[in-house]
């Protein structure tokens, strides 16, 4: 079994949503979070704010605040079976993929064991999820 988490931009939501049905793939949670990426400030820019005291409310005052803002995004997270991680990570990605920074990332992690709360019995990796 695998865990996919994928952080996604919010206007990214419904077609990553019908992405994944598409696909086979109905079963997913989807959470609302805030955070940020690894984007550089650019040092002209700085200058600029420390010289002029004040920050100016245009493109480039918006840039530099978008260094230390939570932006807010979607996290989708699914557990599938493993021959199943390419189709999903595809799926993800075409949705999603606009060549942009900021698109998202994903991850993919072993899930080692899983129960059903409702009888407490451990989950197979051949059961759907």
């Amino acid at each position: 079994m695998k865990e996919i988490i994928a952080i996604v931009r919010l206007n990214k939501v419904n077609v990553t949503k019908e992405a994944l049905m598409q696909a086979g793939f109905p079963a997913f949670t989807c959470r609302k979070v805030q955070g940020r990426g690894k984007k550089a400030m650019d040092a002209k820019l700085v200058r600029m704010i420390l010289e002029d005291g004040e920050l100016p409310v245009s493109q480039m005052g918006e840039y530099f605040t978008e260094s230390v803002r939570l932006i807010p995004k979607r996290v989708f997270t699914l557990i599938i079976k493993d021959e199943d991680v390419k189709n999903v990570v595809e799926a993800i990605m075409d949705a999603n993929s606009t060549g942009n920074p900021g698109d998202g990332k994903i991850f993919v992690l072993p899930v080692m064991e899983a129960y059903r709360i409702s009888s407490g019995m451990q989950q197979a990796d051949s059961e759907s999820y």
